[in-house]
């Protein structure tokens, strides 16, 4: 037995099967690559869901990381600490907004966004407490909270779990017909993805975001944007919202805001939205703490001095029009923005096969449901990098009948 297949069989026999991973043990990374725990390297493909934005263990997140673990790493928010102010500085300059309000997860981001858009509806819209609606898509993925499970699409998530939360008005994806015409008294928000990340990349219509922002504003509704996947330069800008010149009441942030290194996350959004917070309504013992913050100023600085946004869009134009050109009869589609890529394979296809043919050949990627697999490189990956990985993928779906 390897020294993977003994791990393997550990995580199998104490952990929980909530999770359904390929099977590669990975101990050390760097960059774009990360090794197994057998020496075998591999090309990551994934950035742990776009968290790794600014590659593997990157010199100054790692030098802030444990700069700061040597002075202070968590007060809670019982008290001041002297990195927390800069850190909010720090994002509310690279985000255009007047506040931040922090947390871990971006699962608890999404969360927060909820409910400050119900006391926002209640408090300044003036909605009655306990009617405040907010409207969400079809094949949306903002987390597994049970509050966000209550307004998937997805059964797999949601089997068993009830009873579910009410308040949301769900709605086919990039249809502004459809949204206009779910918003009543009661709509406090419309909370979107720019680009469908879990669903398969699915990136809506030009316009789509315009249109969408221009009915908020209308009818008074936030517009709130789940950025977490799409943020922080992997579309090809800040975020992915900037592509259509589309500036949300709020943004849920997450995953490269830690670097790829720790749990940070935040929602951020104008001071007449997010004063609906008072002391005792809300609140983490984690969120903003030093070590986290330390790591998000890194990891905010890492995606600016090396103009990681522009890099994703050379590369990302490069990605898939390589991908275009491989020759495989059951692909019915590449999309994409930045480098953030998908291929679509005809229905009823099963790509976990091929994600294990990738492995093998030292390329780690995943299936999202089942016939779609995603790729999201690092983006720091350079040309060569990327070359590698794409000669390893055509060989692999070359020979898919």
């Amino acid at each position: 037995m390897t020294k993977t297949d003994e791990i393997i069989a550990l995580n199998e026999q104490y952990g929980a099967h909530n999770y359904h991973p390929l099977p590669v043990v990975l101990a050390k990374g760097e960059g774009v690559w990360v090794e197994d725990v057998d020496g075998k390297k591999y090309l990551d493909f994934l950035s742990a869901y776009s968290a790794v934005n600014q590659g593997h263990r990157h010199p100054k997140i790692i030098q802030a990381l444990t700069d700061q673990a040597q002075r202070l790493t968590l007060t809670s928010r019982a008290f001041h600490n002297d990195r927390l102010g800069e850190f909010l500085k720090r994002l509310c300059d690279y985000s255009g907004f007047d506040m931040a309000l922090p947390m871990n997860t971006g699962a608890e981001a999404v969360e927060t966004a909820i409910k400050m858009a119900r006391r926002w509806g209640h408090q300044v819209k003036g909605i009655a407490d306990g009617s405040q609606e907010i409207i969400v898509c079809e094949n949306n993925f903002h987390g597994r909270t049970v509050t966000i499970i209550s307004f998937s699409t997805d059964e797999e998530c949601r089997l068993g779990y009830g009873p579910f939360n009410q308040g949301f008005n769900i709605i086919p994806y990039n249809d502004v017909k459809a949204l206009e015409a779910a918003i009543t008294a009661n709509s406090c928000a419309f909370l979107v993805e720019p680009v469908q990340g879990e669903a398969g990349v699915i990136v809506p219509d030009a316009g789509y975001l315009q249109e969408a922002r221009r009915i908020c504003s209308e009818h008074n509704v936030l517009f709130i944007a789940d950025e977490i996947q799409t943020g922080f330069g992997r579309c090809g800008a800040r975020f992915a919202c900037d592509l259509e010149g589309v500036k949300p009441d709020a943004i849920c942030l997450g995953k490269a805001l830690g670097g790829g290194v720790f749990p940070v996350s935040a929602v951020v959004a104008n001071k007449e939205v997010m004063e609906v917070f008072t002391p005792g309504s809300h609140g983490s013992t984690f969120g903003g703490n030093p070590l986290a913050c330390a790591v998000a100023i890194a990891a905010i600085d890492v995606l600016e001095e090396e103009n990681l946004a522009a890099h994703a869009t050379e590369l990302g134009e490069y990605l898939r029009a390589q991908l275009d050109k491989i020759e495989c009869a059951k692909i019915v589609e590449i999309r994409g923005r930045g480098l953030l890529a998908a291929v679509e394979f005809e229905a009823g296809f099963e790509a976990w096969d091929t994600c294990v043919a990738l492995k093998d050949k030292g390329l780690l990627a995943k299936q999202t449901h089942g016939n779609i697999i995603r790729f999201a490189p690092p983006l720091v990956i350079n040309k060569q990098e990327l070359d590698h990985g794409l000669r390893i993928i055509r060989e692999v779906f070359e020979t898919i009948g």
